[in-house]
């Protein structure tokens, strides 16, 4: 076989008229060869090299070659560690622009060892029966007209879920599905998604992922998925067949009910971690071009990730690989938005965190991008990584501010009235300056790494045994409480607390400005068993078990997520101020037990639970002002009521807070319950 010059763009493996194009970037190696090999990618064909390189760009033409080729890469070039060059042409290495695999990873001793440690014996074993190979593609899939729902940030609700949890004991999806992505899109899945209201399916890691060696070697498995090893490929383990067509199919059916998807995104690190992991692809193929490495030794990584390595957005060829990706994904797998894990790795460059980076330049800019939702994890583990409400406007962030106000306000009592109704209200302080949105806060009390909502109630510490890290891992500030029983029990003074809890701090967030995220299983009350890390759980402790269902705290949410949308107060694209308009009425009033407006010496008093906040004192279109009362104390009160008739829309210190929805107060205070939120709706028209 013989290749023909080619061209240096697009990279990877294109189909054209007459046969397949080829281009990989590297800056630094002196040979790539291209390896073929039989369908199964077992028995390797042919090994030729790639004839020109344009631009750090290595390229060739394979006459007659078409979709279903299976291939491989090798590079060679210095092996110079301490330059942070580690070349090894016994190491074959995946396409980084691979668009489907063929083969399956094995981890063996040809997978491990430093490259450049010439005491390793596994430095010269050839890898390649042991990993997976390219293979070309290039098939036409039928989305029958279909178009994304398109759901402003206003009306959306963010649903947190892995693919496989969800689905894989369900009773009512058939058993073929279960598991997979034609899980999710099931007639049983979308009904219980469209009946409880969620707009948006913010999916854990759904590229084809590596398990850790480390887990390998106990028989664990990276359940969560963030540890990349093909960026544009589907993970096989979520399909029956064809994990390209069935992606497609779930995102096709999925916005025929309106659902948007959202895709959690792993380009702070790949799969190769440190200088002791495996040499996959960018490793292989130029090091130093694709990690940050360190500069006072370049044999080791900047890890500002935490598994070991981290990408170098501030290389050209780096940032286009993202771009190409996200663009990949938005423009052939219609996905409606991405969720940026450890985002602040992604903009840094030689000061740190760079809110004008190139990254966000390039995404602004973007046709294709610029219409999709953004959502980032404003933090790395890198030196100056907490970066919350830095991000460029267009951008919406993860506020753990807010989910750390809630659990100390409702759970542990150390947060004070000032930080909870600074987050009730969008976080103004973090994210009201540079023309960004109300919505730019992303709001949540639980997410998937960390307590459920049930276990955040029902432990006062992690249970991570079976981790095999010794309950080592994960976070031990929790702010939970178990309130007087550790784990679970049918003692109903417990069980009662527990449920009025998970109640008031629901009812929080859907009545909160910013966009609300929901973790899945959260308004079913699933348990972890007290797990707060379950990334490598793929059981039990992780899956949705549906003969366990808390209905009526379903139908509690569903109803809550129904108000939010039906209320204008809570979608307002306007800021907050708490002045009076022309006609003496105000956006927000913020009252004291005793009913009077908070003074500023009151926002930081201690040990003090009760706050009301009134909305829209002027009645809008129809619209009537609304009184929310938050009492987080462990006693009762009476709260006074402004002037003018109430009537209740639910309490939830009651088992079923909707039973008297509509009903009238005619009592100037109402008996507001410990640990309670109660919303009450304006009868007439009034002023403040």
């Amino acid at each position: 076989m013989t290749l023909e010059l080619g061209n240096p763009w697009p990279l990877g493996a294109t189909c054209v008229d007459g046969g397949v194009n080829f281009a990989v970037f590297s800056a630094h190696a002196t040979r790539v060869d291209l390896c073929l090999y039989d369908a199964q990618g077992a028995q390797e064909l042919a090994r030729i090299a790639l004839p020109a390189y344009t631009d750090g760009v290595w390229h060739g033409f394979l006459p007659g070659a078409g979709p279903g080729l299976v291939y491989g890469l090798r590079a060679d070039g210095p092996r110079d560690a301490a330059r942070g060059h580690r070349f090894n042409p016994a190491k074959l290495l995946l396409d980084p622009y691979a668009r489907r695999l063929a083969g399956q990873w094995r981890w063996t001793e040809a997978q491990l060892g430093d490259v450049h440690d010439e005491r390793d014996r596994h430095v010269a074993l050839d890898n390649a029966r042991d990993m997976p190979k390219a293979l070309v593609s290039a098939e036409r899939f039928d989305w029958q007209g279909d178009r994304a729902p398109r759901t402003s940030l206003a009306d959306s609700v963010i649903y947190e879920v892995h693919v496989k949890g969800f689905s894989l004991q369900h009773p009512d999806i058939p058993a073929e599905r279960r598991g997979t992505f034609l899980g999710l899109s099931a007639p049983a899945a979308i009904q219980h998604f469209k009946r409880l209201g969620v707009t948006a399916l913010n999916l854990l890691p759904v590229m084809q992922h590596l398990t850790e060696y480390s887990l390998a070697r106990r028989g664990a498995h990276n359940y969560w998925g963030y540890n990349t090893l093909a960026f544009f490929v589907p993970d096989a383990r979520y399909a029956r067949q064809d994990a390209v067509a069935e992606f497609r199919t779930m995102v096709r059916e999925l916005h025929a009910a309106g659902l948007e998807v959202i895709l959690d995104v792993v380009f702070n690190h790949t799969a190769e971690g440190d200088q002791r992991g495996p040499t996959v692809s960018w490793r292989g193929l130029d090091n130093a071009s694709w990690y940050r490495l360190r500069h006072e030794d370049a044999r080791f990584y900047e890890n500002h990730s935490g598994t070991g390595n981290s990408l170098d957005l501030s290389q050209p060829r780096v940032l286009q690989f993202v771009l190409d990706c996200l663009r990949y994904w938005v423009g052939e797998m219609h996905v409606d938005g991405f969720r940026f894990d450890l985002a602040a790795s992604l903009a840094r460059g030689p000061q740190g965190f760079d809110a004008r980076h190139a990254f966000f330049a390039a995404v602004a800019q973007d046709p294709l991008l610029a219409g999709v939702k953004l959502i980032a994890e404003p933090w790395d583990t890198g030196p100056g990584g907490y970066q919350l409400g830095h991000f460029p406007p267009g951008w919406s962030e993860w506020n753990d501010r807010y989910r750390s106000a809630v659990r100390a306000f409702w759970v542990r009592k150390t947060a004070d009235r000032g930080e909870f109704a600074a987050r009730l209200a969008g976080s103004s302080d973090l994210f009201h300056h540079a023309g960004r949105s109300v919505f730019a806060g992303v709001n949540y009390v639980t997410a998937h790494d960390g307590f459920t909502l049930h276990d955040l109630v029902s432990y006062d510490r992690k249970h991570n045994e079976a981790n095999g890290e010794d309950n080592r891992d994960g976070s031990d500030h929790n702010l939970s409480w178990n309130c007087g029983f550790e784990g679970e029990t049918d003692l109903l003074v417990v069980t009662t607390l527990r449920g009025r809890l998970k109640r008031a701090m629901l009812a929080t967030l859907f009545l909160s400005r910013g966009l609300p995220m929901l973790l899945g299983g959260d308004e079913l009350g699933r348990s972890q068993r007290g797990n707060n890390n379950a990334y490598c759980r793929d059981d039990e402790t992780s899956w949705f078990d549906w003969g366990k269902v808390d209905q009526s705290l379903y139908d509690f949410t569903a109803r809550l997520i129904a108000l939010r949308q039906s209320t204008p107060q809570l979608k307002d694209v306007r800021w907050w101020n708490g002045a009076q308009d022309g006609f003496g009425a105000r956006d927000v009033i913020w009252l004291n037990r005793q009913g009077n407006e908070m003074q500023p010496d009151q926002w930081q008093e201690s040990q003090r639970f009760v706050l009301g906040m009134l909305l829209g004192t002027r009645p809008v279109q129809g619209t009537p002002a609304l009184l929310v009362l938050f009492n987080a104390e462990q006693r009762d009160c009476e709260f006074p009521l402004p002037a003018g008739g109430w009537t209740l829309r639910f309490d939830t210190a009651l088992a079923a807070p909707f039973a008297h929805d509509g009903q009238a107060l005619d009592a100037p205070a109402y008996a507001l319950k410990a640990r309670s939120v109660v919303l009450l709706a304006a009868r007439t028209e009034r002023q403040p």
